[in-house]
């Protein structure tokens, strides 16, 4: 009896497994061949699988690759409920996704999931170490974050059932909600019990009654129960720390789980604003029937936030999916393919799928592996972009970047910017598209078109379109100049470095607003404390100064010298300046002339100016005054008057030897 059940389990797994090969054939989604993928670290365990961070190719690009254990009926039920799912929701920006598959050489069987890569970890880890540094501005928008990924699914009729801090992930600062709907396959394992009492503060404790409804059903795990989770995971974000946790005591028991039934929650945060109380607490409420719907969630912290005049940072919007199901059924040469895919699909539904919940299936289909190809480009380039202006690189030094990327991928610049054109319904395409107009790349540079695609964007809250929508305004590219404009919209970014440095800047400077230092002062620590290197080295300029700070040299030389290791070319040549002056550190004329000669040779005016000033005068180096005029040349073409001046004086001096 046995060996039969065994046969058939068998011969059950390699059904479900030719249905991924048939999809993978048919190039419905993306398979990755494992050997181009390299260093492969394993990051994490969970209760069937194992989760790797690996490189693709020689690129900086990381993947999360989802292993499992052993290719039972359930594991590969998830991976393909994992792609289906991603079908309806890959668009959304809080939630993490799903790119394809891969599996290894040796295992014909054995395919594993290829994610998205969160790089700030899990929820509960990012709160254990930034949780200090969270204001509610930032509490807010991640909880709305939350809320609206949980949106999405309920209005896809996906239900989650296992929302907890070990699955919602983040990245870049954004909330990325993960493995979906694994309750029911838990139950299914061997360790549920371990499973269930290991996240019990966030399981709906209606489940813990075992009662039954009229028609004699368990209650079963449904939308309001996922309500419930969002509530205990409002309060952690409040908290900074997991529900019930006991300093040393990490398990959770049966006894826990009586009672929270009986009513026990956590003790409200101190200083926690009662509105926020309120959202999460008629969350939590133990009758199912009481709790609010996640659109209600939604509305109250929107109200909430409008409230306390934080900028909401929302997903990126499409068109609804029966705009996209007509684009797609308009265009002849995917009508056909479109067919193969739904006839694939109504194979997998006629399987034995009687323990899988039922979800929607969307007929939206990727054209080609090319196509998604494209779609992962660009997902890349708008995180590489936020990535390196929220580190404070210069965009010269990004674009070159761009360039590199597509130049190591092989992909023609060309070939992309017409996909690009046919392809405006995601929002990051239409950023991208905008800004290889505002820059010049592949084409010439056109400020009204990147204006345009820009305010496109921005209306529906993308963030890098709402941060170059501020220098259109700043610099008058593609619209009128407006100073005041250009700080309105680099305040609706200003939970991010990018946007704190440039509010600093606008501070500092009175530009569009009344000066105000100590506020400049104020946003150039944000931005700091946030990594940029540019904050870091504008910080140093207010305490060797006294901007909005008092005076201290020692803190100013310590700020440019770990700006400098940033390679940010003005903090190199104020360090070479402390070294020369001996201001925070003694004098040291070698260290100095190192450092001007590096932040010259990358073209900094300043530093070539003191660079040949060095030269001129013999001053810790060997003097040449062939080399001080070529410096002083070279300042004075980029136009410093200081170094115009210097070498007409120079010059003077050698006509009157």
């Amino acid at each position: 009896m046995s060996n039969n059940i065994k046969t058939q389990g068998v011969e059950y797994v390699n059904e479900w497994v030719k249905w991924i090969e048939e999809a993978v054939d048919k190039e419905y989604f993306k398979f990755y061949e494992y050997n181009q993928f390299n260093n492969i670290q394993h990051i994490g365990t969970g209760g069937f699988r194992k989760v790797y961070r690996a490189n693709w190719k020689n690129s900086e690009k990381q993947f999360a690759l989802k292993s499992f254990f052993s290719l039972d009926k359930i594991t590969v039920k998830e991976i393909v409920r994992e792609i289906k799912i991603q079908r309806d929701v890959d668009f959304h920006d809080n939630i993490i996704r799903c790119y394809g598959i891969t599996k290894l050489e040796s295992d014909n069987h054995n395919y594993w999931l290829v994610m998205e890569y969160a790089d700030g970890g899990n929820l509960r880890s990012y709160l254990n170490i930034n949780f200090s540094k969270l204001t509610w501005d930032d509490k807010y928008n991640m909880t709305y974050q939350l809320s609206c990924a949980v949106s999405c699914l309920h209005n896809e009729g996906i239900v989650h059932r296992d929302l907890h801090s070990y699955n919602i992930l983040v990245r870049n600062n954004i909330i990325k909600l993960a493995d979906f709907g694994l309750s029911k396959r838990i139950e299914a394992s061997s360790d549920f019990q371990s499973k269930l009492f290991g996240m019990v503060p966030y399981v709906d404790p209606k489940s813990f009654s075992r009662q039954r409804n009229n028609n004699n059903q368990m209650y079963s795990l449904d939308k309001r129960s996922d309500i419930y989770s969002v509530g205990v995971l409002l309060w952690e974000i409040s908290s900074g720390k997991p529900p019930f946790y006991t300093e040393g005591n990490h398990q959770y028991d049966i006894g826990l789980a009586i009672d929270i039934l009986q009513g026990l929650r956590e003790t409200i945060v101190p200083d926690t604003p009662e509105e926020y109380v309120k959202i999460y607490t008629k969350c939590w409420d133990g009758e199912p029937d009481n709790r609010p719907t996640i659109s209600q969630v939604v509305d109250w912290l929107k109200t909430l936030i409008a409230k306390t005049d934080v900028i909401i940072i929302e997903n990126n919007q499409i068109p609804n999916k029966e705009e996209i199901n007509n684009d797609i059924s308009s265009s002849t040469d995917n009508s056909g393919l479109q067919g193969e895919l739904l006839q694939l699909i109504q194979k997998f539904d006629e399987m034995n799928t009687k323990d899988i919940d039922s979800i929607s299936i969307s007929s939206r289909q990727e054209n080609l592996s090319t196509e998604k190809d494209f779609n992962i480009i660009v997902d890349e380039i708008n995180d590489f972009i936020f990535k390196l202006k929220n580190k404070g690189i210069k965009e010269e030094s990004i674009n070159k970047q761009v360039i590199e990327y597509f130049n190591c991928y092989n992909v023609n610049l060309q070939v992309f910017h017409n996909w690009l054109l046919n392809n405006q319904i995601n929002l990051n395409s239409i950023f991208v598209l905008g800004y290889f107009n505002y820059f010049g790349i592949v084409i010439s540079k056109n400020g009204d078109k990147a204006f345009n695609l820009f305010i496109n964007a921005s209306e529906k809250n993308h963030l890098l379109a709402r941060y170059f929508l501020g220098h259109c305004y700043r610099f008058g590219y593609g619209t009128m100049k407006n100073e005041k404009f250009a700080f309105e919209y680099y305040e609706k970014v200003k939970i991010y470095a990018m946007g704190q440095l440039d509010i600093g800047y606008y501070y500092n400077n009175g530009i569009g607003i009344k000066k105000d230092l100590k506020k400049a002062f104020y946003w150039y620590e944000k931005a700091a404390n946030n990594g940029n290197i540019i904050a870091i080295s504008n910080l140093g300029y207010c305490y060797i100064n006294g901007t909005g700070v008092k005076k201290d040299y020692n803190k100013a030389f310590e700020l440019y010298k770990q700006s400098a290791k940033g390679d940010d070319l003005n903090a190199i040549m104020m360090l070479g300046y402390c070294y020369n002056h001996g201001i925070g550190t003694k004098i040291d004329k070698q260290k100095a002339f190192e450092l001007y000669q590096n932040a010259a040779n990358l073209g900094h005016d300043i530093a070539q100016n003191n660079l040949a000033l060095m030269y001129e005068n013999g001053d810790g180096i060997t003097k040449d005054i062939d080399k001080a005029i070529y410096w002083f040349e070279k300042s004075a073409e980029q136009g410093y008057k200081l170094a115009k001046n210097n070498l007409i004086i120079l010059q003077k001096k050698i006509g009157g030897l």
